[in-house]
């Protein structure tokens, strides 16, 4: 069988890493927007011994974190899976692109396997959590559009609520790659996201709004002292065109405003896009027996 599915991207503006011993509760808290270009992914089934391939871009040796989703899943079955998926936007620079991948496959999967749906976003998540590559991103997507990650882990026990936002943004890739884990393990970024975070959850609750995520996500930005001198420079870019403010965690930033004008000034530092809110999440395109 095979089945293609899509899963969105998501862009953190501000988190608060929560751990706990039940992978389930562990996540973040927080705020982002799911975007509308994300990760395409094929997944072919066939009698075999559990063997599990996976291409990213029609190159084998990535999608970890893909492999360990679709692993959960598939469990002691007795098939061979091929992964295929295509990204729309780079790797590794804050975009959700390994949640996107995991969940675009796992979906895929269980469709295959009669699966439902709460089974895919575990398998994602926890896959995830495995690799160090995200705390909050599945849980958003679980939800779509501007979301507010009030409490951590994934529904039910995370509570993800949709702030009212309509408008597009633009984003723009400045910088090489920020892991995830090389940030969250250094202790002292790790103390000031924690102090940033707390806070700037803190505002949001008072003031629940597309507004307040924004001038709250350029705070965090400023107060968690992770910005490198390129994603400075484009903040300062965009000063008085709209609201600007980095990509958690990447070498990325993201605004809303005078969009065109917001794009021109960011060309000259990297690749740029023009992105829409993705209110659906997750979803099967096709299948085929």
């Amino acid at each position: 069988m095979r089945v293609t599915a899509f899963c969105p991207g998501h862009i953190t503006g501000f988190f608060l890493p929560c751990e706990h011993e039940n992978p389930m509760l562990t996540g973040s808290r927080g705020a982002g927007i799911c975007i509308d270009r994300g990760v395409t992914t094929t997944v072919s089934s066939r009698p075999g011994s559990g063997r599990i391939d996976v291409l990213v871009d029609g190159v084998r040796g990535g999608g970890g974190v893909t492999a360990t989703a679709v692993g959960l899943l598939l469990g002691n079955m007795d098939i061979d899976i091929t992964v295929e998926s295509f990204l729309d936007l780079p790797a590794i620079a804050g975009f959700g692109t390994s949640a996107a991948g995991a969940l675009s496959a796992s979906f895929a999967l269980a469709d295959i396997l009669g699966l439902p749906a709460e089974d895919a976003f575990a398998a994602a998540h926890l896959a995830e959590l495995r690799h160090h590559t995200g705390l909050g991103d599945v849980a958003a997507l679980s939800r779509g559009g501007m979301t507010f990650r009030r409490r951590q882990g994934l529904p039910p026990h995370g509570q993800i609520d949709r702030l009212e936002y309509s408008g597009d943004i633009v984003a723009a890739v400045v910088g090489g790659e920020l892991r995830t884990a090389d940030v969250l393990h250094d202790p002292r970024k790790r103390a000031e996201i924690v102090e940033a975070g707390t806070e700037c959850l803190r505002k949001l609750d008072l003031d629940p709004t597309a507004v307040s995520f924004f001038t709250l996500s350029r705070e965090f930005t400023e107060r968690c002292g992770i910005a490198g001198e390129r994603v400075r420079e484009a903040l300062r870019a965009a000063d008085g065109l709209g609201m600007a403010s980095m990509i958690m965690l990447g070498n990325s930033v993201f605004a809303a405003g005078d969009l065109d004008a917001i794009q021109e000034r960011w060309a000259h530092l990297g690749p740029t896009f023009r992105l829409s809110l993705d209110l659906i999440g997750p979803r099967v395109l096709a299948r085929q027996e």
